[in-house]
């Protein structure tokens, strides 16, 4: 399949809707929490439309998420820029960390959530840090590329190429 230029317009709305979700996913932290120890000691946990937010911003994701690798089979992404063996290999493990987490956060947030599995609730918190890690290290990567390269990298997620 050959590379694209760029990035289809359903691509790009997907990464940045995505991201936005990602962000409020952590804002919409602490009231899931709660909700979460009340549950393990035995309660019920209250209806409160904060969590429900929290859940189906999850669910959200990984839907999302899923379109979007369809889309990136299908389709395929843009060539890689020129730069050297470490730098591509840092990016295609982040994508792939990257790629990974959004998939298996929701899915043991749902599992916990839904089923009352605490194993997947302690997995789906210690995601949480190497999610934000890796979302750290895309964003810094984004600005190397913008600053310092200045090759126009992330223009690709700026314009469509549909």
């Amino acid at each position: 399949m050959p590379s694209p230029k760029g990035y289809s317009r359903t691509q790009i709305a997907l990464h940045w809707g995505v991201a936005v979700l990602i962000v409020l996913q952590f804002v919409l932290h602490e009231p899931i929490a709660e909700a979460w120890e009340v549950i393990l000691r035995g309660g019920a946990a209250a209806f409160d439309p904060v969590t429900a937010l929290h859940v189906f911003g999850g669910l959200a994701i990984l839907g999302f998420v899923i379109w979007r690798l369809v889309l990136r089979a299908r389709r395929g992404v843009p060539p890689v820029v020129e730069t050297n063996a470490m730098q591509k290999l840092a990016a295609h493990v982040v994508h792939l960390g990257l790629y990974g987490l959004m998939v298996l956060m929701p899915l043991s947030g749902a599992v916990a959530w839904f089923g009352g599995v605490e194993a997947a609730g302690e997995a789906h918190e210690v995601m949480k840090p190497l999610l934000l890690l890796l979302v750290a290290l895309h964003v810094l990567g984004a600005l190397w590329h913008q600053f310092w390269l200045k090759d126009g990298l992330m223009l690709r997620m700026k314009r469509a190429a549909d």
